[in-house]
């Protein structure tokens, strides 16, 4: 008998006792690779030192000040440190506990920004349908993840989405060429629809993440974006929680494709999964106008010391072992091996992504990409195939029409070995296999 509401219903839970490096433990013994990091979490691995070691100090020293009262040398030494590696000028950040708690953090002060410059009738934020951003009531409205949406549509609707770049099922027409410039069409259109004057500002994540499995933009698809934008006033928000801190193999998502946006969202990687942390960065150029007014927002556990402690040893940890250079060749190596296992399975569509966050889309037939009934349940067949085979895997359904589509992916920690790569690889390739193995058989 649990007394605690757990998360997932349907099935019990083993229990974890012990985490280091790329590995769990559970109370009875078992052992689980950990292919996707928790939730795309974890890059510098369980259980370092450097982290833990933050974490008791700041610990042994501030627990907890409210954020009106004071600040800490820990919170001013890792906004220091942070801010050279933002790609943003003049960086400000507002520590929040999550990345939920950064998105509405952003919303809300992308809406400040406009009214401290007088333009009070620009609070409509533009997201992308098929995106994930949080589950706060914000985060999820400007989210295009419908399943999600569901049981709440009577408390959202204030946002507006336009397309998601997602080149597996690109329905621009005359795909490949001039995808770009389709979907910088379709954002001025739909600022126009609304009206320039009403639009306060434009949310994506820089690569697809939990609804869309890695997907990667296609080529000018960032620089057409943000163009719309400046031409209408429109801040660019980058939620970077998945992206960041060198999961995609630079240090944001952004940094591929030379975007400085006016605002950034950071959580997961920002302490590696050790302490709920997060934040909101704004450009020297949306913080001076706030400035004067006040931002009217806040959270018992925004700026808070310990967090800040744990996200500084995870940067200088970043730094120092190149984890980031690391994602970007591991990455690139895992996606070979997966693409190379997968070749003959029938049910797997497209291997994609970019540094160490790969995504697997599975079909029910790969000429035609139909995808697989949501009765078939086939995504969970292969999390759980894969678990009994020592394989933690993330996943993602219902992409395709708000019902159907099976995904999976890896976001495994940066510091994996070569060896446990090729483990992952063979556990996926064998999970997989079953499932389609059951189905056909």
């Amino acid at each position: 008998m649990t007394h605690v509401f757990r998360r997932v219903l349907t099935r019990e839970l083993p229990r974890a006792v012990h985490a280091e490096g790329v590995w769990i433990t559970d109370a009875e013994g078992r052992r689980y690779l950990d292919g996707a990091g928790g939730a795309i979490v974890s890059g510098v691995g369980h259980g370092d030192p450097a982290l833990l070691g933050a974490m008791a100090r700041q610990a042994a020293r501030v627990q907890y000040v409210h954020g009106t009262m004071f600040t800490t040398d820990a919170l001013e030494a890792y906004a220091e440190d942070v801010a050279t590696v933002l790609p943003m000028d003049g960086a400000m950040i507002y520590p929040v506990s999550g990345g939920s708690e950064a998105v509405e953090t952003a919303l809300k002060l992308a809406r400040t920004y406009h009214l401290a410059r007088g333009e009070e009738e620009r609070h409509v934020v533009i997201g992308r349908r098929q995106s994930y951003h949080g589950n706060t009531l914000g985060a999820l409205d400007v989210g295009g993840k419908d399943q999600l949406k569901g049981p709440y549509l009577p408390w959202l609707g204030r946002f507006r989405h336009t397309e998601t770049p997602y080149e597996y099922r690109c329905a621009m027409p005359g795909h490949p060429g001039g995808c770009a410039a389709a979907y910088a069409e379709a954002l001025e259109a739909l600022i126009l629809d609304i009206g320039p004057e009403r639009v306060a500002a434009f949310i994506a994540e820089p690569i697809g993440g939990a609804t869309l499995a890695a997907t990667v933009p296609p080529p000018g698809y960032w620089t057409a974006v943000v163009e719309v934008c400046r031409r209408y006033g429109v801040l660019v928000i980058a939620d970077e929680v998945m992206t960041g801190f060198g999961r995609t193999g630079r240090w944001f998502g952004v940094d591929h494709f030379d975007v400085r946006p006016d605002i950034l969202t950071a959580g997961k990687g920002s302490t590696s999964g050790y302490f709920p942390f997060g934040f909101a960065a704004a450009s020297a150029e949306v913080y001076a106008p706030v400035k004067p007014g006040g931002f009217v927002h806040g959270f018992t556990w925004s700026h808070n010391g310990i967090g800040a402690a744990v996200a500084h040893a995870t940067l200088r940890r970043l730094r120092e072992g190149d984890l980031v250079g690391q994602a970007a060749t591991k990455g690139e190596r895992l996606r070979e091996e997966l693409r190379a296992a997968l070749a003959e399975n029938p049910i797997v569509g497209d291997v994609r992504g970019i540094g160490l966050m790969v995504g697997i889309e599975l079909v029910t037939d790969r000429a035609t990409k139909a995808p697989f009934p949501r009765s078939e349940q086939v995504t969970e067949r292969v999390l759980a195939a894969a678990r009994e085979r020592g394989l933690l895997l993330y996943s993602s359904t219902g992409h395709v029409d708000g019902r159907d589509g099976d995904l999976v992916m890896f976001g495994p920690p940066f510091v994996i070995s070569e060896e446990e790569i090729g483990l992952a690889v063979e556990r996926a390739r064998d999970a997989i296999d079953e499932v389609a193995g059951v189905r056909a058989g």
